[in-house]
């Protein structure tokens, strides 16, 4: 099997098939920072490294992927690229993959994600957005200390934060449509360390979901707005950050079309999603430039995604390469 001489710190792209057309087949690769506490042959010997999200089933699963397409190598009508990618969990893996060139001109680019609460056989997807853009803000307030009894001698953080607090909740019930969906949550609030003092500064960050680029745009803006009010009007100054992670995931229709098809022909129970998960998923980088379609596929798991005794059932494995082999001959095939 052939690997791609490519420009990446971490992972790969490798190559089965020849001729003109070729599709793209990703998994992730990266572990989370999680000390393990499932027992098994194959548990992380690495201390706070766990495959927590289920990436060693999707490399795995992929692998065997490749060693299907390379037995039957001289059948297919293409090239097959098999992305390797890293910095899932951080981002930006599949724009660093994107940006090298490697998928331009692909047919198609086709990937997943073990669902812990989706039975084994069990298969969900949906057309259009299925997983919704992440991203983190955060407000640095500048203020003055002072004796906690001699509040005229400070300019008191605290009394900012307790305003920004409610102005950040207030975006989605008063700047969105009740026919729009996003969700804005603050996770990380911090200011002073005693009971007798004023403090100095106070910091908040926190998470935006959306899955419309106009409403993150929306979003970006009315925080931008409120730090910067908010330091007028109280005469601090306000740091304001907003960090882009992942976009929403975007399925191609016909995509999304074969693959409930394929899915329901190699033996899964199909479910077409009726709305799109509010989680990340940098698969976006592939989907918001190529014809990509992105499912969920269950495993299983008592414990869900990212939790230390996440523990995917491993028969999740047996069906996936059929999955993948038979739509990437069926792509490949077409005119």
């Amino acid at each position: 099997i052939k690997v791609l001489d490519l420009p990446l710190e971490t992972g790969l792209v490798a190559e089965v098939g020849q001729g003109d057309q070729f599709v793209a087949v990703r998994t992730d690769i990266d572990a989370l920072p999680i000390d393990e506490q499932v027992k098994h042959e194959f548990t992380s010997t690495n201390e706070g490294a766990m495959h927590a999200c289920g990436h060693d089933i999707h490399m795995a699963s992929v692998l065997g992927v490749a060693v299907r397409l390379k037995e039957i190598e001289n059948q297919l009508n293409g090239r097959v690229r098999i992305i390797f990618q890293a910095a899932e969990e951080l981002g930006y893996g599949a724009v660093k993959v994107a940006n090298t060139g490697a998928i331009d001109g692909a047919k198609a680019v086709l990937g997943y994600h073990n669902y812990p609460t989706l039975d084994i056989g069990e298969f969900a997807v949906k057309s259009g957005v299925i997983t919704s853009s992440v991203d983190r803000f955060e407000f640095k307030i500048n203020g003055k200390g002072a004796h906690a009894a001699k509040p005229e001698q400070g300019n008191d953080p605290m009394i900012v934060l307790g305003q920004l607090i409610n102005s950040v909740q207030s975006i989605v019930s008063r700047n969105l449509s009740a026919f729009d969906n996003a969700v804005v949550t603050i996770g990380e609030v911090s200011c002073g360390n005693t009971w007798n003092v004023i403090a100095d500064e106070a910091y908040v960050q926190g998470t935006v979901r959306s899955f419309d680029e106009d409403k993150r745009v929306l979003i970006e803006e009315r925080l931008r707005a409120i730090g910067s009010g908010l330091a007028e009007v109280f005469g601090v100054d306000i740091e304001t950050s907003y960090h882009r992670l992942p976009g929403a995931v975007v399925n191609d229709e016909q995509l999304t079309n074969d693959a409930i098809a394929i899915a329901k022909e190699v033996g899964y129970n199909v479910s077409v999603m009726d709305k799109p998960l509010t989680i990340g998923e940098d698969f976006s980088g592939f989907s918001n430039k190529y014809p990509s379609v992105f499912v969920f596929i269950g495993s299983n798991s008592e414990y869900d995604l990212h939790h230390p005794k996440y523990d995917p059932d491993e028969r999740i494995l047996e069906k996936v390469p059929d999955y993948f082999v038979t739509f990437v001959q069926k792509l490949l095939n077409e005119n």
